[in-house]
């Protein structure tokens, strides 16, 4: 009534909300002024809502203007989308704390099923409706912006609108990096240096990794393996993977699938840290592997390295082990193993038993045997340590020098021809000696050139048939200490920029490739030279 004598015939539509439906009435009104009005009606049942009084086309008096607003978070439709676009809470978001590598759980319920990240403290969250944990969340501590870890999509809780700014970009490309094929190839001949939140210098590719708390074993393969190029660029493009199809009842799928997430990481130039968690990556070789390989307790390498390249090929393939995938294509090569079973004494050598045989075998690194460790000392009882060549260790493999093997009812010596040389050449150092009481390490030095020529080891009609049988170091991981509670460390050579460095855990330094060959090898890594050339010959295009 406070406007009647200024109201002419206008239609007014408003919503009543009430608990269990929403209502519509018509108001006529008079009004003779040409301005909109708030007016505030207080409903018998419900809520007060807010009405806006709009002026009718003088031309139509018959039309009915609707206003009805949105009520979803009690905003209109065009507020919603001018809140979007203008949240006034951007500003709060500290990214210096955000840390997305761990398990995407909520930190209350501990679901995985519509998580959100507050960006403001960082925590995980499910939902964001009015009974969710992260609504709760919101009201508690005034933290007001939430990132779906799926959907990559921004909220502003409790008001409960998307959030469209693209400040956010880069926060979405921390928490899922995508390369496109350009970007991919192009890192085979150029490198970056990238610069961190805190300020901190970092190479893309050369990051720390966290030990959470004995897991410096996994980190160094994990490592090792993301600097094959075949590798990277396989598992940086999600889509060459995404679709695999496995066996009913396989658990192998997280494993690839974590592997892909890291190497995205580790190659990612926009991180805001110059380290990463690989905590995601060793939930999965937990489960995958069901507890063989623990991150609480201390492993070897060497079987990790098996398992981990077997079970990836594994899942790539769809559980069909005899087709290629990109594990094989890089590291699988193929030797001839001539076997002759040894009489015992006194027994004379006939029959078809004792004739030699041969068999073809794949294999996917090549173990060398190194001398035994001494068992004297030199004067002030400082142990003597040994040094042999690489050269010496690899004879094994020359189809000459023979090997004993012993089982539980003969004794046979074996002759080891390599057939096929991998694209990327995988030597283990046997260090460790374990039995029923004792682990026991022998700390011979292996000396060995940072390129090398696999011919004198292979037949010359082998030889022939690669444009280079030359292999150059591309990660050397060592081991120090003790073999019960020694560490574990990586060389890598960042071939895009010809330079070392030396990763160990979340320690990274720039290394002389002169100190390389003085540390106590484990794994070594070798890239074949006619790859090496392809790449180098693109380096120098490019430049």
């Amino acid at each position: 009534n406070e406007y009647k004598s200024y109201l002419r015939k206008v239609f007014v539509h408003f919503a009543i909300k009430t608990q269990t439906m929403e209502t519509s009435k018509r108001i006529k009104l008079d009004d003779e002024s040409n301005e909109k009005k708030d007016i505030k009606i207080e409903a018998d049942i419900g809520e007060a809502v807010k009405i806006e009084i709009k002026e009718e086309n003088p031309s139509d008096d018959d039309e009915i203007i609707d206003t009805k607003p949105n009520l979803k978070g009690g905003y209109s439709e065009n507020e919603l989308k001018y809140k979007s676009r203008h949240c006034p809470y951007l500003d709060t978001i500290q990214r210096s704390i955000l840390d997305f590598d761990f398990e995407k759980l909520c930190s209350v319920s501990l679901s995985n099923l519509n998580v959100y990240a507050c960006l403001i403290c960082g925590k995980y969250f499910q939902g964001r409706g009015r009974t969710t944990h992260a609504y709760t969340h919101s009201v508690h501590e005034n933290h007001h912006v939430f990132l779906n870890l799926t959907t990559l999509k921004a909220y502003c809780l409790p008001d409960n609108y998307e959030i469209i700014d693209s400040t956010l970009e880069d926060i979405k490309y921390v928490l899922k990096p995508v390369f496109t094929k350009e970007e991919i190839v192009a890192m085979r001949h150029t490198h970056k240096v990238c610069k961190a939140l805190d300020g901190s210098i970092y190479y893309q590719g050369i990051q720390g990794l966290n030990n959470i708390k004995a897991n410096d074993y996994m980190n160094v393969i994990l490592m090792s393996l993301c600097h094959v190029s075949p590798i990277r660029e396989f598992f940086l493009e999600e889509t060459n993977y995404e679709n695999i199809k496995l066996p009913p009842g396989s658990i192998m799928f997280p494993l690839i699938q974590r592997f892909g997430d890291l190497m995205r990481k580790l190659w990612n130039p926009r991180n805001f840290r110059s380290h990463i968690s690989p905590h995601e990556m060793l939930q999965a070789v937990v489960l995958c592997s069901k507890k063989r390989f623990q991150f609480t307790k201390q492993g070897d390498p060497i079987p990790f390295l098996s398992w981990l390249l077997n079970s990836l090929h594994y899942t790539l393939t769809g559980g069909k082990i005899k087709k290629s995938s990109v594990i094989f294509d890089t590291f699988q090569g193929k030797m001839k193993i001539h076997s002759r079973k040894v009489p015992l004494a006194g027994e004379k050598a006939e029959g078809d038993q004792y004739k030699t045989t041969t068999t073809t075998s794949p294999f996917l690194y090549l173990m060398l045997d190194l001398p035994a460790a001494p068992l004297f000392t030199e004067d002030g009882d400082h142990n003597i340590i040994p040094q042999v060549p690489i050269y010496k260790l690899l004879e094994k493999y020359d189809n000459v020098n023979e090997k004993e093997r012993k089982t539980y009812e003969a004794t046979y010596l074996q002759r080891f021809e390599i057939t096929e040389l991998p694209r990327y050449l995988i030597l283990a150092i046997k260090r460790f000696t374990e039995n029923r009481f004792f682990v026991e390490k022998n700390p011979t030095i292996v000396n060995f050139p940072v390129s090398f020529d696999m011919a004198e080891f292979i037949d010359p009609v082998v030889s022939d048939r690669y444009q280079s049988t030359e292999y150059n170091l591309l990660a050397n991981i060592c081991h120090d200490g003790k073999a019960t509670d020694g560490t574990y460390s990586v060389h890598l050579n960042l071939t895009s920029a010809g330079l070392w460095f030396d990763v160990q855990d979340l320690h990274v330094t720039k290394l002389q490739p002169q100190m390389i060959t003085l540390s106590e090898s484990y794994i070594q890594i070798y890239e074949r030279g006619d790859v090496a050339a392809a790449r180098q010959e693109k380096m120098e295009i490019a430049s």
